[in-house]
């Protein structure tokens, strides 16, 4: 192991980028090192500490960042300890949110020996530690008092949710072009040749009014968000051609990952085998399962282009599919590895609506789940209108702190209503606050819930 280096910093400036604030430093105790396995590591303590330990996976690589600095400097403001890791020099190429989670279990223990047993600690997390914020909440929950994940990735359904609209995005525009079992180069990084002809196959079908009415009906089998690029502005539900306008620059985007965001990296998890499958999905249930906007615009557009939709569901039917590695799932099916629903502390969990790398129905899927598996009171969702990954705003994420804190003395949950929480966010903090209520966007029936018990699996 590194040394621990020990020093009292000052951050400057953390808050620069939100107008009006008055925050202007934070001072904090810090202790950083690396764990024996590569894994960096950073704890910072406030003089004002309450006793409350917030813990992020990626703390040790986003309060050294520039851009992402000041998105956990306000809660040193606020008297929180923040504890946690970075990301693995090869994480890239052995992946295991399992260790990660014993990562993050040795950085509590060191905190405890430094310093002292917290009060309370708050598991916290996005994208990958929203994943494993949630794993940590069914499975690992016995020194953690609640977690709040942010954009939580749940490995198996965010794979299989890509998969579905690349797969028709292959048979429709692009069939010699590939979509899983990616070559790759260096850390895992796909050949550039490949999203190049995906982009070119992109921008040949958005010429033509069938290939654009196919691009609609990829991000519907898909459930993907039709608004996830900040390029464009909010589109119309209603209107056809503006829903299809925004599709298209959220696929460009996503093209820099065909087949889906970090699929190499998820594979390469299970020794290079396939955690997708879609042996016995029928894309018509599919459809029918989808948001009630975008089925109309999908029917809009291919009426306009004179296409027969049932031709092009039966033709993705008939395409030779994919099917998944048992090695895979089980690999998959572990503690620490998977998310079934199973909650077993306070969660409150926000997703954006419009992510591109997240898309909005892998929260409805887990909702669902939430429901059905009678933990609904220990659970919580709130949905933050936005085009993007991870881009909550401070006044967003105070105010899930605030909500969880709330349950957490009181044993009840105040209202996560959108006003409710915007009325909070607002007064928490200067930067915009956008919850909304996400009806209009969700799906009629999430296609890829996938649930391992006890061995076997619900969704498969």
């Amino acid at each position: 192991m590194v040394p621990a280096v020990l020093v009292t910093l000052v951050l400057a400036g953390s808050l620069a980028a939100i107008p009006g604030n008055a925050r202007t430093q934070t001072t904090f105790e810090e202790e950083a090192g690396t764990l024996p396995d590569g894994t960096p590591y950073l704890i910072r303590v406030p003089p004002n500490w309450t006793g409350a330990v917030i813990r992020d996976l990626d703390y040790a690589s986003n309060a050294r960042s520039s851009d992402r600095a000041r998105n956990r400097s306000y809660l040193l403001d606020r008297g929180y300890a923040m504890i946690g890791t970075g990301r693995h020099p090869l994480r890239a190429i052995r992946h295991d949110p399992a260790v990660e989670i014993e990562n993050l279990d040795a950085v509590l223990d060191m905190f405890d020996q430094r310093f002292r047993t917290p009060d309370r600690v708050i598991q916290f997390g996005c994208s990958g530690g929203g994943a494993v914020t949630l794993s940590i909440a069914e499975d690992f929950s016995s020194r953690i008092d609640g977690a709040i994940a942010m954009a939580a990735n749940i490995p198996v359904w965010q794979m299989n949710t890509f998969l579905d609209g690349w797969f028709a995005l292959k048979v429709l525009i692009a069939p010699d072009l590939p979509i899983v079992d990616l070559p790759f180069e260096g850390l895992g990084q796909i050949p550039p040749e490949i999203p190049d002809a995906w982009r070119r196959a992109i921008d040949a079908a958005q010429r033509t009014p069938e290939g654009r009415a196919r691009i609609a009906l990829a991000f519907t089998l898909g459930q993907w968000p039709a608004w996830g690029n900040q390029l464009t502005p909010l589109p119309d539900l209603e209107d056809a051609t503006e829903l299809q306008h925004s599709m298209y620059h959220t696929l460009s985007e996503i093209a820099d990952a065909p087949g889906g965001n970090s699929r190499i990296r998820k594979e390469l998890s299970a020794m290079g085998q396939q955690l997708s499958w879609n042996t016995g999905v029928d894309y018509r249930e599919f459809f029918e399962n989808g948001n009630t906007f975008l089925k109309r615009a999908v029917q809009r557009l291919y009426e306009e282009g004179d296409l027969d939709l049932e031709s092009d569901l039966a033709q993705i039917n008939a395409f030779p599919r994919v099917s998944a590695s048992d090695y895979a799932l089980e690999w998959w099916n572990t503690p620490g590895r998977a998310a079934r629903g199973t909650p077993e502390i306070p969660l409150i969990k926000l997703q954006e609506v419009g992510d591109p790398r997240v898309p909005l129905a892998l929260a409805q899927g887990y909702d669902d789940l939430v429901r059905a598996d009678g933990k609904g009171d220990l659970y919580r969702t709130a949905y933050v209108l936005a085009p993007t990954h991870c881009g909550y705003t401070p006044a967003e994420v105070l105010a899930a702190v605030e909500t969880l804190e709330h349950r957490l003395d009181t044993g009840q949950w105040g209202s996560t209503e959108p006003e409710q929480m915007n009325v909070l966010a607002e007064s928490l903090d200067e930067s915009p606050a956008r919850f909304i209520d996400f009806e209009r966007y969700e799906q009629k029936q999430y296609n890829r819930a996938w649930a391992p018990v006890g061995g076997a699996a619900r969704g498969r």
